[in-house]
């Protein structure tokens, strides 16, 4: 069967800048892949646009494909990147000069018409600075056919930096959905880079981390199954766990929603094939729906903060006297439209050290003018540092007010996104949208990693698994990432938490079906309090032993806008590892169950 290699050398704007030669001299590829957009990065890639209208893309790859645009040419290796941001045409221009410089003949083409911010009244997002729709992978795969070695995009899925040269490869239609869906997978799976080889992992204790993490590979075949791997000799491991751990990261509901194709997550199979190598196969694709989302990233204001340490006895009384203090301050000038306290007591009885003695107070301001959060703000924190609780500190001295961002959401037509790829001789084609979409679709669903939400059925538990929500047996106090491992992230302003049995537990079934009976509603709003009044999705997803909870508005409006001390929700999974739950004894490792009894 007819396989192709597609790597990855990039899962953020800022990455490990050598990632894109480590990939081309470690092994064989057919394609390298690089993902640099977030929701906050369209933001920053915007700012960059207003201070000069030739920018806009990110930065980094331009660096990264001066040192290694000749070396692929010379592995005979193709580059995919959605790096071109809010201005693709100028990094493929950019790139141009770069291989002319250096006496490269390179064909370089870029996909574009994400960019809906001019007709943003028409469209109805009010006043934006970036307007950014989810295009598919038809149009790199056209690019890749009319003979291009690099492809420069915009605002793609993010996915779709793979799904496009198996297209390309392959020569898929828009009717082969199973196999469209199989690649969206081993897109997700490798888009995070170093994720998927045990970055951030729950189980990098049983890792070797001495060395840096090798990036991922996944080995697409004609029938839309894949290898997901990484280069000999390189650091990390790719195991079934390291993929689970990606595979729930950033997602909603099981019907993840693309532009191209509606992927079934609690459909596929993994299984660990050899050394770095998982098999992912079963994977079902339905009709894609027939509207895509845009990211609309808005100026939301002007910000500041401060953070005062409260250190030894009386936390409580120190943190309402300041809190007076300064609100009576505030409340002399213009006060803020919005001013936020939050108190995290991470101080412990008897403490050793100061650290151990000091909680954080923090105080947060916004406004739509910068003079509430400026000078005056700064000023009313400092001049309370002789006149307040004992062991007056702060963190670090309050600086002037900052602009910042708010990220929304919005669903426009398919057919409504011009979707064009300017190939490497300048002429212009158009992609057009999928004829056929899923009628059962919500009007607002369009994927990129943050589906809405569909109640879909389950698959089954394991024959003879305890019932859900039933346990007969004795039960100890012990934390929950004993029994599980977790991974979490944002979107949007929402955040969520993937939570899986690891793949080597000697009674998967019995732990999982536990896991997914445990983790209801009302134990979730239990053990993350901070999501007690927010709206909750619970998904099980018994192929992959793992249960997704998205819980909606945890960060507000967005990240660029968030006030939690986590803003991106990325440690969310570890403090849920960390609460203590009533765990059945025999579920439990030996040594730890015997330690909680």
């Amino acid at each position: 069967m007819s396989v192709i290699r597609v790597g990855n050398c990039s899962g953020y704007y800022g990455d490990r800048i050598g990632a894109m030669r480590e990939m081309l001299t470690g092994g064989d590829l057919d394609y390298l892949t690089g993902d640099y957009l977030a929701e906050l990065t369209m933001l920053i890639l915007g700012r960059d646009r207003m201070k000069d209208d030739s920018l806009g893309y990110a930065k980094t790859f331009v660096r990264q494909m001066t040192e290694s645009m000749g070396l692929a040419k010379e592995c005979g290796v193709k580059i995919v990147a959605n790096a071109g941001g809010l201005n693709p045409a100028a990094l493929a221009a950019k790139l141009r000069e770069i291989a002319a410089d250096q006496g490269l003949e390179i064909a370089i083409a870029h996909v574009e018409g994400d960019d809906l911010v001019a007709r943003a009244d028409e469209l109805g997002f009010g006043e934006v600075m970036t307007a950014n729709a989810y295009l598919g992978a038809f149009g790199i795969a056209a690019a890749l056919q009319g003979g291009a070695d690099v492809v420069v995009t915009g605002r793609v899925t993010d996915a779709s930096v793979v799904v496009g040269p198996a297209i390309a490869h392959f020569g898929w239609g828009r009717d082969d959905l199973d196999r469209l869906a199989g690649a969206v997978v081993a897109g997700h799976v490798i888009e995070c880079g170093t994720q998927a080889t045990a970055g951030n992992f729950a189980g990098f204790t049983h890792v070797d981390m001495s060395t840096p993490l090798g990036f991922p590979i996944a080995e697409i075949a004609d029938d839309g199954t894949c290898v997901i791997t990484q280069h000999a000799g390189t650091g990390g491991t790719t195991t079934v766990d390291t993929v689970t751990a990606q595979l729930v990261y950033e997602v909603g509901s099981p019907l993840y929603l693309g532009p191209d194709v509606a992927t079934r997550l609690d459909t596929m199979t993994l299984s660990q094939v050899g050394p770095d190598r998982v098999a992912i196969d079963g994977v079902v694709g339905e009709a894609p729906p027939a509207t895509t989302k845009v990211c609309l990233n808005a100026f939301g204001g002007f910000r500041n903060s401060v953070e005062f340490l409260l250190t030894g006895l009386d936390v409580p009384e120190k943190a309402a006297l300041i809190q007076a203090q300064m609100e009576a301050a505030l409340a002399e000038g213009t006060r803020p439209e919005t001013v936020e306290w939050h108190l995290d007591r991470t101080d412990t009885p008897d403490p050793a050290t100061q650290a151990q003695a000091t909680s954080l107070l923090r105080l947060h301001v916004k406004s739509a003018r910068p003079d509430p959060v400026g000078r005056a703000f700064s000023d009313a924190a400092i001049q309370l540092a002789l006149a307040s609780y004992p062991g007056f500190s702060v963190s670090r001295p309050p600086a002037a007010g900052t602009p910042y961002g708010i990220y929304r959401p919005a669903y426009v037509p398919q057919t409504e996104v011009p979707h064009v790829v300017v190939h490497a001789d300048g002429r212009r084609e158009d992609i057009a949208p999928p004829s056929a979409t899923g009628a059962n679709h919500p009007a607002t669903g369009a994927e990129t990693d943050d589906s809405p939400s569909q109640n879909l059925p389950s698959a089954p538990l394991a024959e003879g698994s305890a019932p859900l929500g039933e346990w007969v047996g004795e039960t100890v106090r012990s934390p929950l990432g004993r029994l599980a491992y977790a991974r979490s992230g944002d979107k949007g302003g929402d955040a969520n938490v993937g939570v899986w049995i690891p793949a080597d537990h000697p009674a998967r079934d019995d732990a999982y079906a536990w896991l997914v009976g445990f983790l209801d509603d009302a134990t979730v709003r239990e053990l993350l309090p901070e999501a007690a009044l927010l709206d909750i999705e619970i998904h099980p997803l018994p192929n992959l032993a793992a249960v997704n909870i998205v819980i909606h508005g945890l960060l507000g409006e967005g990240v660029a806008s968030s006030t939690r001390l986590d803003p991106q929700a990325k440690g969310l999974g570890e403090w849920l590892r960390a609460r203590d739950c009533a765990i059945p004894s025999t579920l439990l490792p030996h040594h730890v169950a015997e330690a909680a009894l």
